[in-house]
């Protein structure tokens, strides 16, 4: 019996968002205005990613002022240079930035931004990679530097039908890149974009260095909403424990998978004999109410 990370760990889940806009960038909301709607909606952690450009003046947003016994701020940005094959800058999510972190120079390109943020300490990832159409061949340029993919972009999902990144997540494992997942809201507080995506995550302590340890790690799960309390492996199953759910599924390489659909099921024993072929698995469940939580992909 092999119970999965995180939820072989110790100690409860912190709820946090790791990919957020204020008006520092091209957000409507002040970066403590932003920070008092996640404390308000029981977040214990947050990144505030504006964009991190010239136009704007190359900001890391600073809201560490506002840490308390149960909020840890987190520096970090939304990081761009040029330039992908769909001839548009590049998207990256970096969370636990320096503040000093230097400007993006003229001749850098995405990739090398992403080395030199990974460098640094940060927990990096593919942001919205359907919303701006980005190619595997450019994605894996990536890999060296890349932790993460973007499965959910909620704010991606509400104002252009274009949030899931999954096609991208399970196409690099395809090829065998080991990547991490996380959802998210990429809020900017003009539309309803917030509060639609978040991670789960299990942390050695509520500091911003544990809990980007911890992203870096995979000690987290990703949900809109459903939550999982369990995943483990028996022998040739899978045990999924889960709030009540219409749907749990496996996915694995290409097309091969394992599913239990029954309504208000929150436990049960998967079949993995669909998933001989494939190195590689994760858990999604799917709620009463349509929403989705997802697990990291698990390698074997």
């Amino acid at each position: 019996m092999t119970r999965l990370s995180p939820f072989n760990l110790p100690g409860s889940f912190l709820k946090g968002n790791i990919h957020t806009h204020s008006n520092r960038s091209d957000g409507m909301l002040t970066p403590d205005e932003v920070s008092a709607r996640y404390r308000a909606a029981g977040y214990d952690f947050l990144s505030i990613t504006d964009h991190f450009l010239k136009s704007f003046d190359f900001p890391i947003t600073d809201i560490t002022h506002l840490k308390t016994e149960t909020f840890t701020p987190i520096l970090g940005a939304e990081i761009h240079a040029p330039r992908t094959e769909m001839s548009d800058i590049w998207h990256l999510v970096a969370v636990g930035l320096p503040p000093d972190f230097a400007p993006t120079a003229e001749t850098e390109t995405g990739p090398a931004l992403a080395r030199r943020a990974n460098a640094a300490g940060a927990f990096v990832g593919i942001a919205h990679p359907a919303w701006y159409q980005l190619s595997m061949d450019d994605a894996e340029t990536l890999i060296d530097a890349a932790h993460a993919v973007e499965i959910y972009n909620h704010g991606c999902q509400v104002m252009h039908d274009k949030g899931d990144g999954a096609y991208m997540l399970d196409g690099l494992a395809d090829k065998g890149h080991k990547l991490l997942t996380y959802a998210c809201d990429d809020a900017h507080f003009r539309t309803p974009d917030f509060g639609g995506g978040w991670v789960m995550l299990k942390a050695a302590d509520r500091s911003a260095d544990a809990i980007v340890a911890a992203l870096k790690a995979g000690d987290y799960y990703s949900t809109q909403g459903p939550t999982i309390q369990n995943v483990e492996l028996l022998g040739d199953r899978l045990l999924v424990e889960c709030s009540p759910a219409s749907g749990i599924l496996i996915a694995g390489k290409g097309y091969q998978n394992s599913y239990h659909f029954e309504a208000g099921v929150s436990r049960a024993e998967l079949p993995m004999d669909g998933l001989d072929g494939s190195p590689w698995f994760r858990v999604i469940i799917f709620g009463q109410d349509g929403k989705r939580a997802w697990t990291n992909p698990c390698w074997r």
